[in-house]
């Protein structure tokens, strides 16, 4: 690579002699590869069969793309790994979650990196947009491309990192919308990468000093959401206990200018709950054992088990027995307006709400029912019914989000009294008749 000028090694994208791959077409990758296609010639690898026939029909599996996202894109979609030789820069876009242990689950990234070693020429430029460890990218997965292309790291080929930074549902900022982090094994390659993203990333570019940075500066970008959530989810547990409003006291303690308004609630998908998990490990693996991270993910991961138990208590206190208590609940997926469930804490509430006997019927308009009973063994209701104990609001669809609890009473056995858990507080408590349990956070 050092042989050519930068102008001489971008030339070759903008002529289109070269292409750009994307490893990886989820909610990452493929809004990246579309954008990336309206400049340049893209390759765009996944290797699901089914994803990517749709996608060739203009269809984005994961629902956040319209049709228009594909028009007049310069983008091929494909299953087959040899076609990745026709680019010279290759972007990997793979998921990085964790194990039942919590730790660290690599497979996805790994395999891609052997994908690429497999086909990767000399010159070539490996950019990892997946949340990582710090060194991750130089340690594990350069290695990798090594052993798999016979090249030398820094040498033949190199490594640049630049973390995703999607927000799934988020219409406003979308990915040429967000500023971007980007790093190079060597300062000729982060050019490179920055010229890249720089082209079609109008939001600018923050150019991280090294890799190592880049990758520790995305891992803690969610680790601080995790723990500050943590802390009003631990709040909300005491001010139960004192019969103290939490929104309430929020709202009064966020007078205050420089007050961090964060809402408690159940930490789910794919970033917030799990970047935390490959920090500890990592500083485990230094030999520190971290306490105020590992503190935060405890707190965060009770919240579904404290949920259940409370409704539970409710039914009680209202002499219901919970082996013969019906409950609602209302959404599946991590967020409002996705079709993701990855990572859900709504399905451990329903467990945990099964786990004491109660029957729980499970809607949601955006979830699909089929990946649901698949990947939770949960079957869906496909709608409401109307003899329902209580009633738990926990994801704030916009189906939700247009409610008014006239329609959450008539969700309700009759002769009975609304019970509904706010979990995202979106009604108003004053609106209650007498008798009636609008419970939040």
């Amino acid at each position: 690579m050092n042989q050519f000028t930068l102008e001489d090694r971008l030339s070759t994208f903008r002529d289109k002699t070269e292409a750009i791959s994307v490893v990886g077409l989820g909610y990452v990758g493929l809004p990246l590869a579309l954008l990336l296609a309206g400049k340049y010639r893209v390759i765009g690898f996944d290797i699901s069969p089914e994803r990517i026939k749709l996608m060739q029909a203009g269809i984005d599996p994961s629902e956040e793309l319209e049709a228009e996202a594909f028009a007049g894109k310069d983008i091929e979609f494909t299953t087959d790994p040899t076609r990745l030789r026709e680019a010279s820069f290759h972007i990997v876009a793979v998921p990085t979650p964790i194990s039942a242990a919590r730790e660290p689950n690599l497979k996805p990234l790994l395999g891609a990196s052997e994908t690429l070693g497999k086909i990767l020429k000399a010159g070539d430029i490996v950019v990892y947009e997946s949340t990582v460890y710090p060194g991750c990218t130089e340690e594990d997965c350069a290695p990798i491309l090594e052993r798999e292309s016979g090249l030398t790291f820094n040498k033949d080929f190199f490594v640049g990192y630049s973390p995703e930074r999607i927000n799934p549902g988020d219409k406003v900022h979308t990915v040429d919308k967000i500023l971007k982090i980007v790093a190079g094994s060597n300062p000729q390659t982060a050019d490179v990468v920055a010229a890249i993203y720089g082209s079609v990333v109008t939001a600018g570019l923050h150019r991280a000093p090294s890799i190592k940075v880049a990758e520790a500066a995305k891992v803690i970008e969610n680790a601080q959401r995790d723990l500050n959530i943590s802390f009003v989810n631990e709040l909300s547990i005491i001010f139960k206990k004192l019969s103290i409003d939490t929104q309430e006291v929020l709202e009064a303690a966020g007078t205050k200018w420089n007050f961090l308004k964060f809402q408690p609630g159940l930490v789910g998908g794919h970033c917030i709950s799990v970047d935390p998990y490959y920090l500890l490990h990592k500083a485990k693996q230094v030999g520190y054992d971290p306490q105020v991270i590992a503190s935060g993910r405890r707190v965060n991961d009770g919240m579904p088990a404290f949920i259940a138990k409370e409704l539970t208590q409710l039914l009680l206190q209202r002499d219901i027995n919970p082996n013969q208590a019906k409950v609602l609940v209302m959404g599946a997926t991590f967020k409002e307006d996705v079709a993701d469930i990855r990572n859900s804490k709504i399905f451990e509430v329903v467990h945990e709400l099964m786990n004491y006997g109660i029957n729980v019927h499970l809607v949601d308009p955006h979830a699909n029912p089929n990946e649901v009973a698949r990947e939770y063994r949960i079957s869906m209701q496909d709608e409401p019914g109307r003899d329902y104990d209580a009633v738990m609001v926990a994801v704030a669809h916009r189906e939700c989000r247009e409610r008014d609890l006239a329609y959450f009473r008539g969700l309700t056995k009759e002769g009975q009294q609304l019970v509904l858990f706010d979990l995202k507080a979106l009604f108003d408590r004053t609106e209650a008749r007498e008798g009636e349990v609008i419970w939040r956070l």
